[in-house]
Order: structure tokens, then sequence, then C-alpha cells
């Protein structure tokens, strides 16, 4: 429920708050008081469009705010949000504008917290829906008939639509591939005989290692040069441990150099650790002399493994020209060919297997829009039971209503449109509704519309009429009357109306008006509790003044809003 709305510098008005009640609140006033421009604030305050013409001429801001009762439904909305409550009781959405320029800027609010345009439009839904005969138009078009259809049909009907949503997204999925596939069959078979002819290339040049060809090179090398390898560990070894001259090796120097420390040590025990080192690199001598002469033993020139190496080396070389530019790289793309190549070759993924998945995915789809299609006619029927019931005491008892479904291809709604054929009028045929409402006549459509929404779209708190009863005569002024006040007994209901037969049934009159300075133009809101006041009010709406005969027929509007 809307609690209250406070505007400040918002089209002619300056600061205005307006608290609003339970059950049936009215808002009067000359035509042109300013009544739009409070239905205009709600609008903006739950993220309706904005322009330069709301900013109060003068000013640089402007802000609305409205705030709702809390339900459970709202803080649900709330805490999946993450927004934090500002107490237990209420909600506050607000909207500041600002100009920028020739532009203008807003942000929307709730408790506080800046939220999206898309956010806040979500939150809407669980607050307020204004209904003016201005959305005839979008009542005309057939999807959004079957979209009142649908909601009116309940949260079993609407949990279907989704499956079948779901279900024709996982078929145009499956289509989209299988589709793909025969396009792309061509150019998949080409990469395929491409992908396997350059593999047996590379399958049969068994890469294992990323160091190969480093390695048989190093070993080329070797063989290459084995004689003189041999010819100088040899040196190595006769330098290091055993000459064949009489010059001393390195194992006689160290020796001899150990043998001086020894006799040094037993004169001072600090030269021990130079003891040590050089006992060490003996050891490290002695050792590398052996395992040189080891290494020198070992080497024979072989000239099989040779050409071995030598046409292995070529290979190689060959592939990372082609696919390197080093072995690495080419390992690297062989993998690459193979993951493509299993990935052409799934048989998930065979022209067999996506037609399969398609004709599942369309029967699941089918089987879908089958059950919804039961539920669509199953509402219909209670839709036409319902809304007959709601218009014949709006002086329509003779009113014909027909929803028909018309099968279509399946698609994401479904596998049929939706059309609302009326008749306002004995004898005459049912049509479309676009062609046999008149402007009256769909004011009380849409009124008796949202009679039977009422009940299907219980988390809306709020309905706002904006002029519903336009157009309509006297009975017919006091039928909508009563519908509202029927409709306010579940729900906030406010409107704007110029007839004193509808505003007489008000649990909250409002009334606004204009006021002048020499400078300024400013709009008002008071209420009328003062039962005079209200008297006079409606005295003025039924005849333009408060002559006996206006007052007797307001008085007499008040006595029988009270039976």
């Amino acid at each position: 429920m809307l609690i209250s709305l406070r505007i400040e510098n918002f089209a002619l008005v300056d600061e205005l708050e307006l608290d609003l009640g339970t059950g049936l609140n009215v808002l009067t006033g000359e035509t042109g008081a300013g009544k739009s421009i409070i239905l205009d604030a709600i609008d903006a305050a739950l993220g309706g469009k904005v322009n330069s013409r709301f900013m109060r001429t003068g000013s640089e801001k402007a802000l609305v705010e409205a705030t709702f009762s809390l339900t459970p439904a709202i803080q649900s909305w709330l805490e999946a949000q993450e927004i934090d409550l500002l107490d237990d009781q209420t909600l506050v959405c607000s909207r500041e504008m600002s100009q920028k320029g020739n532009g203008l800027r807003s942000r929307s609010r709730v408790n506080g917290v800046l939220v999206n345009r898309q956010l806040i439009n979500e939150l809407r839904s669980y607050l307020v829906e204004i209904t003016a005969q201005g959305q005839t138009v979008a009542l005309m078009i057939p999807a959004r008939q079957r979209e009142l259809l649908d909601t009116y049909g309940g949260q079993s009907l609407l949990a279907q639509r989704k499956a079948v949503a779901k279900a024709y997204e996982t078929y145009s999925q499956c289509k989209d591939a299988l589709e793909t596939r025969r396009q792309t069959e061509q150019e998949r078979l080409q990469r395929l005989d491409w992908i396997q002819h350059q593999l047996e290339e590379l399958h049969s040049a068994q890469l294992d290692q990323e160091s190969e060809l480093e390695d048989l090179e190093q070993e080329r090398d070797r063989l290459l040069h084995a004689v003189e390898l041999q010819q100088l560990s040899y040196q190595v070894y006769q330098t290091l441990y055993q000459r064949d001259d009489e010059a001393p090796a390195g194992t006689d120097i160290l020796g001899d150099a150990e043998n001086l420390l020894t006799e040094m040590v037993q004169y001072d025990s600090q030269l021990a650790p130079l003891l040590e080192m050089v006992q060490n690199a003996m050891t490290q001598i002695v050792e590398a002399g052996q395992q040189i002469y080891a290494y020198g033993e070992g080497l024979e020139s072989d000239p099989d493994r040779l050409s071995e190496v030598e046409d292995r080396i070529r290979t190689l070389k060959q592939i990372c020209r082609k696919y390197g530019p080093d072995l690495k790289d080419a390992i690297a793309h062989q993998k690459d060919l193979e993951t493509e190549l299993n990935r052409l070759n799934d048989s998930e993924q065979s022209l067999e297997t996506l037609e399969e998945n398609t004709n599942a995915a369309y029967e699941t789809l089918i089987q879908a829009c089958s059950i919804l299609s039961e539920q669509r006619k199953d509402a219909a029927v209670r839709l036409e039971e319902q809304l007959v019931a709601e218009l014949k005491p709006l002086a329509m008892e003779k009113v014909q209503f027909y929803c028909t479904l018309t099968e279509i291809a399946p698609s994401a709604q479904g596998t049929e449109s939706v059309n609302y054929y009326f008749s306002p009028n004995p004898g005459e045929t049912p049509k479309p509704l676009s062609e046999t409402a008149s402007g009256g006549e769909m004011s009380r459509f849409l009124l008796a519309l949202k009679a039977c929404f009422s009940q299907a779209e219980q988390k809306l708190q709020t309905l706002v009429f904006d002029e519903i009863d336009t157009g309509v005569s006297g009975r017919v002024a006091s039928a909508i009357g009563q519908k509202l006040r029927q409709l306010a007994q579940n729900q906030q209901i406010l409107c704007v109306t110029h007839q004193p037969l509808v505003a007489a049934l008000a649990d909250f009159h409002f009334r606004v008006e204009k006021q002048f300075s020499t400078s300024r133009t400013t709009v008002s809101v008071m209420r009328l509790s003062d039962p005079d006041t209200r008297r006079d009010e409606l005295a003025q709406l039924a005849g333009g003044d408060n002559d006996e005969n206006a007052i007797a027929f307001a008085d007499s509007l008040l006595k029988q809003a009270q039976l």
C-alpha cells in the first residue's frame, strides 16, 4: 500500500506531502488542476520516464519520494537484492532529478540504496499498477491479450509457460546446431582431411621429447669428433693424474702440498682447514682423472649410428620448419590438431546425433505446449465467465465476451495466439475488441479486467485508475464507482475522477487545485475530511456551482455511500 508521497520542485509543485489510506482514495479537481502531476510523481518514483518539463521552473533539483507498506514478498525481494530494511513496516522509493545542461539527470533509490532502472521496474511490479484509457491501445494487441490470459491463469500456468520457453530455447539451440552442421559439413570434411594429413606426418615423426633435437645434435658432434675427443681426454688424464714424461701431474703437485701442510699443522693447528681443502681437492682430481679416462676409453667411432642421428636430425628440422619454429611448438601443434580431430569426430556431434537431439527437443516442446494449451483453454473459459459477470453490473447486461485461441507454429509462448472478442450489444456478433468497444465501454472493460486480475495478481498492493470513468453516463458512473469500491475492499485504490458518483464512495477524498500568485502557479492537495467541505466539492463536480440543487444532490450521494 502507498502510505505517503512527498514531492519537491516537481512540475508545478513546490513542496507537497500526501498521506493516503487503505481502501478507495479519490483525487478530484477542475480540469487542468494538476491531478495528473500526482500520478506522474508516483510513476517517476517507481522508475517511469522523466524529462525537463518535470523540473519546477527556476529549480536545480527535484525529488519525489513514495513510502509503501512492507509485505513478505517485498521483504524477500529486498533480501535477494541485499538491500537493508529501514524498519519492519515501510519501504521508501525515491527519485532525484537535476538539470544538467539541456538534459535531465536522475537517480533512483530504494531504502537509500542506488538502483538501476531494471531493478526499480522489477520492484514496481510488486507495488503499483496504473490503469488509464490510454492502455486500450496495448490491450488491442493479441500478444498482450495472451499475456493477460496467462496471468489470469495463475502460477501453475505461468510456470508451464516458463517450461515452454525453456523447451523452445533448447529446441532452437539444437536446431541451430543442426543447421550449422549441415551448412558447414563440406568445410568440416575438408578440415578433417587437412588435419589427418598433418597428423600422419607428425605421428610418423614420433615426437616425444621437446629436447630431442638438441640432444641429437650433441650426439652427432660427439660421433663426428670421437677420435679428437679420445686424444684430448687422454691429455686431460695425464695432466690430472699420471704423465708419460717426467713432468709432475696435478695429483703429484697436490701430494707435495699435502705433505708440507701436514708437517705445518703439527706446529700450527690453525692450518688444519687448509690441509682439509687440499685433501678434498686431491680426492676430486683423482675422481676426475678416473672419469675422464673411462670417458676416453668408451669413445668409439660409429658410422651407422652417426648416419641414423643425421637422418633423424633432418627429419626433425623439416618438422620444425613446417610446424615450429622449434620442436616444442611442433609438439604443441600436434596436440592441438589431435584435440580438434576428436572434436570434429565426436559421435555426439555427428549429423545423426544432432538430428536425433533436435527431434527429441521438438517432441519435448510439443508436449510442453500441449499442457500449456490445455491450461490456457481452462483459463479462457474461466475468464469469459468471470469477465461477463464483472461487466453486467457495469450496465452491460447483455455483453458477450469470448477468448479465442488460434493455433500457430510452436514458439517460446506456445502454440496459440489469443484474441478477445467482444459484443456489448445484444444481437451483434462478437468482434475483435478493437472493432467494437467505444471509449466508455473500454473504460468498463478495463475495470472489469482489473477486477478479474485483482485475485490473480495478489502481489500488487495499489491500483491506480486515471479518469477511467471519462465519457460515461451517470448510471454507468455509479456502477464504476461501486466496482472500484468493491476492489478497494481487498487492496488500495487510487482514482482520479470527475464523477461525483465515484468520488462520493471514497474512503479518502483529496482535492487538487492550483494557486496563483503574481509570478507563480502552484499545485496543492488537500484532504477533504470535513463533511461540509467534501459536500461542496461533490456539488462542484455535479453542477459546477454550490447551488441548493447541487448541494442536495451531493448530500444524497454521501448518504447513499454510507449504506
